[in-house]
């Protein structure tokens, strides 16, 4: 049986005081698991926890990753460089996608490759078009898919996504969720995400976990 790709025991997130305590999940190779709870539970605060961005108050992430960088992020407010293009942002997730040194050890060859990946990832989200565009020109739901994208280009092993369909219509929303699934199902990767609509992590979870069920004390983070 494959190892988890994360473990997580006992785990206590927060600042000056914990917001979540003994939270508990184990995530699979190829397995989407959605995190839901009202506002205020401390879902941000505990994926932000879980990617390394945060310091654990107590408790163990145990991560079985191949290598470093096996951890995309697509956080609620994107962290896109407003002023450079689509293919710029896309190419950030790439550059950790691809090793430099390939088999033939040929920087024009790797160069060459990045850029196939990148063209051929914001194809997958529908923004070949917007290519060249700077992401300030964008919309939101537009901008989202370019986050997407970033992550995808990473090929990571775990994806984290808060709130990552969030402006985006039903159709566009439909086809992320393919594309999500496919992308770890195909790559035997896995994916946590935040979700505040019940019907959405349905669509795209194979498991949920509602964050009421832990140790919480609500606050204003959400």
């Amino acid at each position: 049986m494959a190892k988890p790709i994360v473990r997580i025991k006992n785990l206590s997130v927060g600042y000056n005081s914990p917001l979540v305590s003994g939270f508990n999940l184990e995530i699979k190779p190829g397995e989407i698991v959605a995190i839901v709870g009202i506002s205020g539970l401390g879902k941000t605060t505990l994926l932000r926890t879980i990617a390394g961005l945060i310091p654990k108050l107590s408790g163990k992430i145990i991560g079985n990753l191949r290598r470093r960088g096996g951890i995309g992020y697509i956080p609620q407010r994107l962290g896109l460089v407003r002023h450079a293009s689509v293919y710029h942002n896309v190419e950030l997730g790439a550059r950790c996608g691809i090793k430099v040194n390939d088999e033939s050890g040929n920087i024009l060859n790797w160069s060459k490759r990045k850029s196939v990946l990148i063209h051929e990832t914001v194809k997958l989200v529908g923004l070949s078009e917007k290519i060249n565009e700077p992401i300030r020109r964008l919309s939101g739901g537009q901008q989202r898919r370019v986050a997407t994208a970033r992550a995808i280009a990473q090929s990571p092993e775990l994806i984290l996504a808060d709130e990552f369909l969030s402006e985006l219509d039903k159709e566009n929303a439909d086809s992320i969720i393919r594309l999500m699934r496919d992308f770890v199902k195909n790559n035997n990767s896995a994916m946590l995400l935040v979700e505040h609509h019940h019907d959405r992590a349905n669509q795209i979870a194979d498991r949920i976990v509602d964050l009421g069920d832990f140790e919480v004390n609500l606050s204003e983070e959400e």
